[in-house]
């Protein structure tokens, strides 16, 4: 196997996990420390063949949703749920997913700052400089992601005002009524 090639797991029918890498059976608490690794990995059923990936990866969050302080709301959850069968699915999915990485990245910036914190010699500031640095930090890291999620609902709002134009002009020529828009109503 070479290093750019995911580490393959087989799931057999009695819903145990075989890591063929290194040739034991292996927990989903193991799966959960190698996505914490950063470790690339398939997980196929042994039979068929099939991708159970996302499946197990659901498993892991649901395990982790039920079992301390979850990380979706019933709110959240609810919403995420509309979307399914919706038109703008997929686009949702990618969506999320851009919005998780730009707040992987504003963590790495937070960490990479509390980095800078430690003297040359690697010993920490003191407490109360450390209290001081997290109490000035919170109210930045508010404002960044108010801003951020502004800046992000303002481009999925863009992205949805072009959708409906282009779809407009798609069926323009077809008989549909003309749905009345803000300026029709003023009249």
């Amino acid at each position: 196997m070479t290093d750019s090639s995911p580490r393959l797991i087989k799931k057999y029918p009695n819903r145990r996990l075989y890591d063929t890498q290194t040739s034991t059976y292996i927990t989903l608490a193991d799966v959960k420390q190698l996505v914490l690794a950063g470790e690339s990995f398939t997980v196929i059923d042994a039979k068929s063949s099939e991708d159970l990936t996302r499946s197990i990866l659901l498993q892991i969050i649901l395990d982790e949703e039920s079992g301390g302080v979850p990380m979706f709301s019933a709110n959240m959850l609810s919403q995420v749920i509309r979307f399914y069968g919706n038109a703008m699915q997929g686009m949702m999915g990618d969506y999320l997913e851009k919005n998780i990485q730009a707040f992987i990245e504003i963590q790495g910036n937070l960490q990479e700052q509390s980095r800078k914190l430690v003297d040359n010699k690697g010993a920490f500031p003191s407490a109360d400089a450390w209290s001081q640095f997290i109490q000035g930090q919170a109210p930045m890291m508010q404002n960044l992601m108010s801003n951020y999620i502004e800046q992000s609902k303002n481009v999925f709002m863009q992205m949805q005002d072009q959708m409906q134009k282009n779809t407009q002009s798609m069926f323009h020529g077809f008989p549909f009524p003309q749905a009345k828009t803000d300026d029709s109503k003023k009249e």
